[in-house]
């Protein structure tokens, strides 16, 4: 443990813990990270290469589902890599800045999912309340302003979250029970006043999780009230379904993310911190290895295109030499 004699020092490195009581059995639980990583990599980079190359995809609804891969990517390759050299090779130090800027993007682009699953609500709002005028409303500059609009504001939220924990003295030593490195976790190592980190931390996920989650309702509770209004039983199934898998990722994504705030809010002492922590794991990699499974399956234009590149891959017959 690092050893520190003034009260305001900042360390040099951490040393992550991984999973406390359950240091036996890391290289098993590391099989399904690694296998989920694997998929949220390949499922999410596959969703990448269809939506640019597909001119069937060149749609808002597509462009916003490639800004959810891409904010996935980020998220899953902040932690899992990480995680696996501790797992695998048990190297748990990592210095101050990086752990900072670990911080930074996850925290960054887990705000930033939870700002493309309202603008996929707002998305399939227009689509549904407003469908001769969806292609007016939804233009790529619209599209493309909304997704800097949302970066940005998850950028500028948490900025001063990073500069709040790098300013704290630290002196209750250097080891993070977790395998990333979380702004709590992390601002629980100082001997100073955290009141700040917490109070700001819990204010810029209700502005971002609370606003987005607000909006979210109101887009679905509008589509409502048109799919109950459409006379026919069929058409109600048909409109509704063209919001299965948006609200499948919604699921997934604030699903863990409640059960996270919750433990840290009410459950500290309950709740063993090797759960907590293998779900603090799960809400940010769930989302990304099932996203591009729920929107393969779901999604009828992205599914006849996997099958028509899995039909022409089978049917390509290797050159005779």
């Amino acid at each position: 443990v690092l050893m520190l004699n003034q009260t305001d020092v900042t360390p040099t490195s951490f040393i992550f813990r991984g999973i406390p009581g359950l240091e036996d059995m890391h290289i098993w639980i590391s099989f399904p990270f690694c296998s989920m990583y694997v998929v949220a990599i390949v499922g999410n980079c596959g969703l990448l290469y269809l939506i640019r190359y597909e001119d069937s995809l060149h749609r808002s609804m597509y462009y916003f589902l490639a800004m959810l891969s891409l904010t996935d990517i980020v998220v899953s390759t902040s932690i899992i890599p990480k995680a696996l050299c501790i797992f695998w090779f048990h190297l748990q130090e990592i210095s101050f800045n990086e752990c900072l800027v670990q911080m930074f993007f996850i925290h960054t682009f887990t705000g930033m999912e939870s700002g493309v699953l309202m603008l996929m609500a707002l998305d399939r709002y227009v689509a549904i309340c407003y469908p001769l005028r969806y292609a007016t409303i939804l233009t790529n500059p619209v599209i493309v302003k909304a997704g800097l609009a949302t970066f940005l504001r998850a950028v500028f939220l948490i900025i001063p979250l990073i500069f709040l924990t790098k300013r704290l003295p630290y002196c209750r030593g250097n080891i993070i029970h977790h395998t990333y490195c979380d702004q709590l976790s992390v601002a629980k190592l100082s001997c100073g006043n955290i009141k700040a980190n917490v109070v700001y931390g819990l204010m810029a996920a209700f502005l971002i999780g609370g606003f987005d989650i607000l909006c979210i309702t109101i887009s679905y509770t509008m589509i409502l009230r048109v799919v109950v209004s459409l006379s026919s039983a069929d058409a109600r199934q048909k409109t509704f379904s063209t919001c299965t898998a948006h609200i499948c990722a919604i699921v997934f994504t604030y699903s863990p993310a409640f059960f996270c705030f919750f433990f840290n809010c009410f459950g500290s002492h309950k709740i063993p911190p090797s759960c907590h922590i293998i779900v603090a794991n799960l809400y940010l990699l769930l989302p990304p290895t099932m996203n591009p499974i729920v929107y393969g399956v779901k999604t009828k234009q992205i599914r006849d295109c996997v099958l028509r590149y899995l039909s022409a891959s089978k049917h390509t017959k290797p050159l005779s030499t």
